[in-house]
This record gives C-alpha cells, sequence and structure tokens, in this order.
C-alpha cells in the first residue's frame, strides 16, 4: 500500500511538471508576440465592434500576455478573409479569422470562389449567437409585414453578398412568403449599408439585432429605422412585439428552408477561427482565452456599454454546430441552391 502510494505521488508530481512546463512553453512563445484577428468586413460594423472589443481584453488571457491587433480585410462577403486564413496565414497560433458563419452554408451549397473546407478549421468560439431582423426607413410606411406583402410595394434592401445574412433572409423570404424586395448587394459591410441607408440609396437592411443596436444607435432613436419582422426560431425578449417570419409561412417546406438558414444565421455566425494545422496545444489555449474573456468583468462592462449582447458558444460546440450544417437533407440543399444561389 505504501508503495502504491509513493508511486502515485510521484506519477501525480510529473503530472504537474508536465502541465506547468508546457504553460511554460506556452508563454514563451506567446511573450513579446502580436495575435492577428483577420476580420472580413469594414471597420464600424457588427463584425468589427465586437473584435475590438475582445482584442482589448484577451491578451491578459494568454499566457505571456501577447498583443492582440485587428486586420480588416473586407471583400466578397468576408470570403476573401476566409480565403487568406485557410490558404495563406501561418498555423502557428498568431492568427485568428473572423468572416460570416454562412460561408459553411455556401461551401455546401458550392458557392464559386470558396477555397476552403470548413470541416478543417481549428474552432475558437463565437461571441454571440445572432437574432436577424428586417428592418425598413420609416419613410417607407411599412409597419405590418402582411400589409406589405399585399401591397407589393417593392423595397431596397442593401446587402454584402450571398452567404451573409444581409443577403440569405431578403432573398430567401422573397421566394417562401412573397416579401417583394429587391437586392443591392456587394458593400463592404453594414456599416457601409448605413451609409447608403441614410444617404438614401436603399431602404432596408436585414441586419442581426446584436449589431443593429450596437452599429445602428442613431437610425433606432430618431425612429427613422422601422422594426419589421424577426427571423429567428424565438422572438428577442427585446423585441416581442415583431412578429416571426415563419409564422408567415405557408407550407412545411417553406417554414424548413426559414429554420434551416436561422440555424446557418444563429449559433454559427459569428464564427473565431485559427488556420487547419494550427498546433493543438495553441488551439487549446486560445479557446480557453476566448472564453476566460467571455467572463471578464472589464470586458463585460466594456460591451454592455457598447450594447454588445454576449452569449457565447466554445470552440467544441461551434465546431460541432459547422459539422450540423453539413448533415443537411438533400432535397433541402437542393432548393436552397436555387434560392440563395
Amino acid at each position: 500500500m505504501k508503495r502504491r502510494v509513493k508511486l502515485t505521488g510521484i506519477l501525480v508530481g510529473l503530472l504537474l511538471i508536465a502541465g506547468a512546463e508546457e504553460v511554460f512553453a506556452q508563454a514563451n512563445f506567446y511573450e513579446g508576440k502580436a495575435i492577428r484577428f483577420i476580420v472580413g468586413f469594414s471597420a464600424g460594423g457588427g463584425y468589427d465592434a465586437y473584435t475590438r472589443t475582445i482584442a482589448r481584453h484577451m491578451g491578459k488571457h494568454v499566457p505571456g500576455n501577447p498583443v492582440f491587433v485587428v486586420d480588416n480585410m473586407a471583400g466578397a462577403g468576408s470570403l476573401i478573409s476566409a480565403n487568406y486564413v485557410y490558404k495563406a496565414a501561418k498555423p502557428d497560433g498568431l492568427t485568428i479569422g473572423h468572416f460570416i458563419g454562412g460561408l459553411f452554408l455556401q461551401q455546401l451549397l458550392n458557392k464559386p470562389g470558396i477555397e476552403f473546407d470548413s470541416l478543417k478549421f481549428e474552432y475558437i468560439g463565437v461571441p454571440a449567437q445572432d437574432h436577424f431582423i428586417l428592418s425598413v426607413a420609416k419613410s417607407a410606411g411599412i409597419t405590418d409585414p402582411d400589409k406589405w406583402i399585399a401591397s407589393k410595394q417593392v423595397v431596397k434592401f442593401g446587402g454584402v453578398s450571398t452567404g451573409s445574412g444581409t443577403d440569405d433572409f431578403p432573398n430567401l423570404l422573397k421566394a417562401t412568403i412573397g416579401l417583394p424586395i429587391q437586392m443591392v448587394s456587394g458593400y463592404k459591410g453594414t456599416a457601409d449599408i448605413r451609409l447608403a441607408f441614410n444617404s438614401g440609396e436603399v431602404a432596408g437592411i436585414s441586419n442581426s439585432w446584436e449589431s443593429m443596436k450596437s452599429t445602428w444607435k442613431k437610425e433606432l432613436e430618431s425612429g427613422d429605422l422601422t422594426m419589421v419582422l424577426q427571423v429567428t426560431s424565438k422572438p428577442h425578449p427585446e423585441l416581442a412585439k415583431v412578429p416571426l417570419a415563419v409564422n408567415l409561412a405557408k407550407t412545411e417546406e417553406a417554414k424548413k428552408l426559414i429554420q434551416t438558414v436561422e440555424r446557418v444565421h444563429g449559433p454559427s455566425v459569428r464564427p473565431y477561427v485559427a488556420p487547419p494545422g494550427t498546433p493543438k496545444d495553441r488551439v487549446q489555449i486560445l479557446r480557453r482565452a476566448f472564453m476566460d474573456t467571455m467572463k471578464d468583468s472589464a470586458f463585460l462592462a466594456e460591451a454592455k456599454k457598447a450594447t454588445l449582447d454576449i452569449n457565447a458558444a466554445d470552440g467544441a460546440e461551434l465546431e460541432q454546430n459547422v459539422k450540423d450544417i453539413f448533415k443537411l437533407e438533400s432535397s433541402l440543399i437542393t432548393k436552397l441552391k436555387e434560392i440563395l444561389r
């Protein structure tokens, strides 16, 4: 018995030493380094706002306390940045990509230009799980979605690209419930759409409430923006009176299509990922640091001040959500190809 206890003590001691050596090695690696966030949209939008807030706090949760910097690599609805992180960024634990999660579905739908395999990224986590809402200019005089559909009044919506919730939801609802929408796509981010909205170039936007209430404060407070329809599985607590799009669907197929795209643009819509081949120990460090940041009181205080909702999921949960996207029924994939491409 004494010998067994002694051997157990030695084993525990060796494990503690090994763990300490690993932490020291990673601290030594990250010390004096800079970790880059590659954001797939222009500055001033929701993806940029979340990332810059995270970047100001995450360094203290990584061994060695590296500096975090944010680079904006806008274009093609964040596809340029996603391809860059997958193909060009070094897999050394010093690059984290942030692009629209709708691109995972677009890979499944064989969107041209995708040069990555979603299932090979290393997943770090998501800070929020979005609730999308369609909003129009007050000047359009639209407050009720049923009356809007009946009137056939066409509203120009600003979009980024197919694969983004700015485009996917308007295109989907036009096809499934007959919303009279004309898409004007190709903006580099929701900040650019906001400029187009204020100049009268477009009169509507599909955007997450999490991003909207932070980056469209002026338009919301002035009443220039009217929230018409939610595209979520259940109402956001702050938008209880805004109707759900799925309740306007007349067929089971329409409901399934809406619910499918809701899932894509909800739990996995704001992914943070590392390049394929990033050492697993560094991936784990970044995952832990990300989730520790999500619980950091100083970070939460700043997020609250900036009106950024935090409803985080860790890297393992995000990875599983992405895998689930690739299990869609073939009939739904075929129909979504027709609508979203």
